[in-house]
């Protein structure tokens, strides 16, 4: 009797797609951290960064935009900061941030864990830093301050 079950045989290149596994790092446009705005080459240019930049700088952005307050991002991206800042304590603040990055940053699937937070206040303004590790590659240390 012959087999109901058809087999076939598997390219090789079929088995090298299947065999990558995991997120990848994608590319973006350059920021400019200082000028709060896209990078610009002497060319006039926005020029683009790829891998570990990308996503660090995919990290960074996230931290700094607050979760919700624009359409053009969605319910996904962003972090609430508003929420955070707005307890009743320094030590409130600062566990609610750091829950609140933590959820917003590992939402990614390219961030395997975010840790070593360390926060300074000078006044009403805070300077967090924390340690984000990516499922591949380097950790990155990132450090924001947010003004209350």
């Amino acid at each position: 009797m012959p087999d109901l079950i058809p087999t076939f045989p598997v390219s090789p290149l079929a088995d090298q797609q299947t065999a990558r596994t995991g997120p990848r790092y994608g590319r973006s446009w350059a920021w400019d951290w200082e000028a709060s705005d896209f990078a610009v080459d002497g060319a006039g240019r926005i020029p683009e960064v790829g891998g570990h930049r990308a996503w660090v700088d995919w990290c960074l952005k996230t931290l700094h935009t607050e979760r919700f307050a624009y359409l053009v991002y969605g319910p996904g991206y962003g972090t609430e900061l508003e929420r955070a800042l707005r307890q009743p304590s320094r030590e409130a603040v600062e566990a609610e941030l750091t829950r609140a990055i933590t959820e917003a940053l590992t939402a990614d699937p390219r961030t395997a864990a975010v840790r070593d937070f360390s926060f300074v206040w000078h006044g009403d303004e805070l300077s967090l830093s924390c340690t984000v590790v990516p499922t591949v590659g380097d950790p990155a240390r990132l450090e924001v301050t947010y003004s209350g």
